[in-house]
């Protein structure tokens, strides 16, 4: 068990965080999918401080809308999101800075591995999801809700003329975990980048993608130095955001894996992680 230590950051001289880099779910918001009102008011004393906010997410730019309005920050062309777990940088206006999806060939491959391991399996464009299965599973629709995405039935054939972004093993926790062990998957990791994003999600983007590429190329095209970035994260999907960032936060409730590899941990999404983390730096 990984000893669990409080989050204590002192500022150095001449060091200055100007873009705070926050995932989504776990993070930003808490286990009732809301944020609280300490976790907004400290985003917005930063963002009026004039330090860059950007949603660093899994879910696409419409998915994470909600929270975007919520902040202040949706449908302008200066702010930013790192969505698909890196697979596309955009403003909240929807201009796209950069876009990495998946080659028809790798996923013909990875909804043949669905179908060995008998996984329930999506692929997801910028605006649509898209199943080869017509018995559709219940987290699949979970996922259409949330990212608010309709669902649509596609066979592998007729998905050949459609952009992917990323492609989902989406099932059970203790079931997924039981088939993501499987060599079919090794065989394809130097194709695509593998991340647990949800105990119920498994993702492929494309290979050299995630969201810690995607918050380079945005640092990147704002000018911003990795060692003036703070990131937050709770799962093994951030893990190389908060690598990337001079100031890598884990929540406590992220998973072993991510606090291992942050620089320090704040607390849960449920007591205003986010809130104590900024308020350090502020």
């Amino acid at each position: 068990m990984l000893k669990k230590r409080c989050f204590i950051y002192f500022k150095k001289k001449n060091e200055k965080i100007d873009l705070i880099a926050i995932d989504i779910d776990g993070t930003l918001v808490n286990s009732k999918k809301e944020i609280t009102p300490a976790v907004k008011k400290a985003v917005l004393d930063a963002k009026n401080q004039g330090k860059q906010i950007v949603i660093c997410t899994g879910r696409p730019l419409s998915g994470a809308q909600r929270y975007l309005d919520e902040l202040g920050l949706n449908n302008q062309d200066n702010q930013y999101v790192v969505s698909f777990n890196g697979a596309v940088v955009e403003s909240t206006s929807g201009q796209v800075i950069f876009k990495q999806g998946l080659r028809y060939e790798d996923y013909v491959d990875l909804e043949a591995i669905a179908r060995k391991l008998n996984l329930h399996f999506h692929s997801v464009s910028l605006d649509r999801i898209y199943t080869s299965n017509r018995d559709l599973g219940h987290y699949t629709i979970y996922n259409s809700r949330v990212v608010k995405l309709e669902v649509s039935y596609r066979t592998p054939e007729e998905m050949k003329q459609i952009p992917i972004i990323k492609c989902m093993y989406i099932d059970d926790p203790d079931y997924l975990d039981s088939k993501i062990t499987s060599p079919l998957f090794e065989q394809m990791k130097d194709r695509v980048v593998f991340s647990k994003t949800e105990p119920f999600y498994f993702e492929a983007t494309a290979a050299g993608v995630d969201k810690g590429t995607g918050l380079k190329r945005l640092c990147d095209y704002l000018k911003v130095k990795p060692e003036n970035v703070m990131a937050l994260g709770d799962q093994a999907n951030d893990m190389p955001m908060l690598k990337y960032a001079g100031l890598g936060v884990a929540m406590g409730n992220a998973v072993d894996y991510t606090k291992k590899h942050a620089d320090e941990i704040t607390a849960d999404c449920d007591h205003d992680g986010v809130a104590v983390a900024i308020n350090k730096i502020l």
